[in-house]
């Protein structure tokens, strides 16, 4: 988009996603962009200043569009409080130095580099010999990441220990998927075109190279530098976390103490859920243990693949035209199952702009195949329809009445996990949870998300464990508590728990957007039905709502209250 003489913020904030994808072809390819099919970002420290100076740019350039005439409008004030809140919200980040230190279990961008593949158009020989570029650009991007890291060490910025040794394991899987010693990127080029064979196979090799070079640096001497660092972040670098993830300046103690509210009161309901699947459980996880032995579950990955397309497309069916109005090309999704070697938990990809990629959901295996079916139900109610798929594509079809920012980089994480945990919500008050299995497992996933508000700041600020709490009263937070209570109040295997506080470690302030975001999403729908009264439409306000794109909490609950 070429920037008039005189743009209004969402020119400005359109322009900025011109110049970001220049910058960041991943980018590019999640949004659509064939031109990014063939580069990887530059994730060294000059890169990570080239993305700051064009932030620094472009609030300059929204100072002066919002003395436009115009500029006053809901839509443009609605995309310039956004543009504002994030890129000042990156810079402090940028800052600070954290993109020196950026190692762990996912979010690093190395996952990133690997990551885009599955997303990048795979359909013809040129598509193919694109990802050949993209292949043989793995090494200089990783290379830049090292460079930033080891000048994180010179600077005496160092990564926590637990999520670097994490992140080597996961490396070591990468460069050798099967034991056999093919790596994860070879085993991608293999479904390429005969007539590419060999450049495919000599570019995996080489990124597969770049791999290993950097899990031997990570092992050898990035681990053994940053030993007895610590692996929690302290109360000034979690706040400046907690606003990039969650676009509000944050009442730790408050959000800690609602967190505990939210515990105790699932814990009523999830016991009282328990007694009708197994009496005289003492807990209610025995009771879900029971049902990992008993329950109702999906033999096989492609059957649970399928399960879960039909799962989606149930939900598609019965609630367009009740409480949503989708346009068609906002019906179409797609379940997945996850590429091996990254994190635990499920997640979704948006569609691209023309969507000509569909939305994504995907599962992690871990291996398993046997899946129950009541730790599956309310999370793809999350992660699909009608939760984050639903939102985001909304956003991509309403893009032409918002800007391509609000409706794609500019989404805040708690605003994101904020509509999903409440779209799980919207269907139990709906009735699809009505099944003693399924709603177990939506209480569990519920207390899941509550138990990450505890843990996440709790160890992070080192906090107190109050008195009525059933673990550790009156003490002091530390990840090993933190992983104690977290696997006993989850029905998630020890491997997805220990992924779970690698995470929180990895990416401090990013959990408690779950149950923080949802309390601002049911906030303003409470606002706005106290205001329309008996005239309140929940179907029309839904639709508003998934149509202003993205905001911070405080702006988010200010908006949604007026709709």
């Amino acid at each position: 988009m070429s920037q008039t003489t005189n743009p209004l913020p969402r020119e400005v904030a359109d322009a900025y996603v011109d110049e970001l994808i220049a910058l960041d072809p991943v980018t590019g390819t999640y949004l659509g962009v064939p031109e990014s099919s063939s580069r990887l970002p530059d994730p060294s420290p000059a890169g990570q200043e080239a993305l700051a100076a064009l932030a620094r740019r472009t609030l300059e350039r929204l100072d002066e569009a919002e003395r436009r005439p115009g500029a006053n409008s809901d839509i443009e004030r609605r995309c310039a409080r956004l543009l504002r809140e994030r890129l000042t919200a990156e810079l402090a980040v940028h800052e600070a130095g954290e993109g020196l230190r950026r190692v762990g279990n996912m979010d690093t961008p190395p996952h990133a580099i690997r990551d885009v593949f599955t997303v990048t158009p795979a359909e013809t020989d040129e598509d193919w010999a694109a990802i050949a570029e993209r292949l043989r650009a793995a090494p200089a991007a990783l290379g830049g990441y090292r460079e930033s890291l080891a000048l994180g060490l010179r600077r005496n910025l160092p990564a926590a220990p637990r999520p670097t040794a994490t992140f080597i394991e996961q490396l070591t899987e990468w460069a050798d998927v099967d034991g056999e010693g093919r790596g994860w990127f070879e085993e991608f080029a293999a479904a390429g075109p005969r007539s590419l064979r060999t450049k495919l196979d000599e570019a995996a090799r080489t990124a597969t190279a770049a791999v290993v070079e950097l899990r031997d640096w990570m092992r050898d001497v990035y681990a053994p530098a940053i030993e007895g660092a610590p692996n929690t972040v302290g109360r000034e670098r979690y706040a400046r976390w907690a606003r990039y993830f969650n676009g509000t300046d944050l009442d730790l103690d408050e959000a800690y103490a609602y967190g505990w509210s939210e515990f105790h009161r699932l814990l009523d309901e999830m016991r009282r859920e328990a007694e009708k699947i197994l009496p005289g459980a003492e807990t209610p996880w025995v009771a879900l243990a029971y049902l990992d032995d008993h329950g109702k579950h999906i033999e096989g990955v492609d059957e649970v693949r399928d399960w879960l397309q039909g799962l989606m497309d149930q939900a598609i069916a019965e609630l367009d035209g009740t409480h949503f109005e989708l346009a068609e090309r906002v019906r179409g999704v797609e379940s997945c199952i996850a590429p091996p070697g990254g994190a635990a938990a499920p997640y979704y990809t948006q569609p691209s702009e023309d969507f000509s990629r569909p939305g994504r959901t995907w599962l992690p295996t871990m291996g398993r195949t046997r899946f129950p079916v009541y730790d599956l139900v309310s999370t793809w109610y999350h992660e699909g329809v009608p939760g984050h798929h639903l939102q985001l594509a909304q956003w991509v079809h309403v893009a032409e009445n918002l800007s391509r920012y609000q409706a794609t980089v500019g989404g805040v994480s708690a605003n994101l996990e904020g509509w999903a945990l409440y779209a799980e919500r919207l269907m139990d008050e709906l009735g699809y949870l009505t099944d003693p299995e399924q709603r177990l497992g939506y209480l569990d996933a519920q207390m899941m998300r509550a138990a990450r508000v505890i843990v996440d700041i709790g160890m992070h600020l080192e906090l107190e464990i109050p008195a009525h709490s059933p673990f550790h009263p009156g003490e002091r937070w530390t990840p090993e508590l933190a992983q104690e209570f977290f696997g006993a109040h989850s029905s998630r295997p020890a491997d997805f728990v220990e992924s779970e506080l690698t995470r929180y470690l990895t990416i401090p302030g990013q959990a408690i957007g779950y149950k923080l975001g949802e309390r601002a999403w049911l906030l303003g729908r409470g606002n706005a039905r106290e205001r329309h009264g008996d005239a309140f439409d929940l179907k029309a306000w839904h639709m508003a709502a998934l149509s202003q794109g993205s905001l911070g909490l405080d702006d988010l609950v200010d908006e949604l209250s007026r709709l």
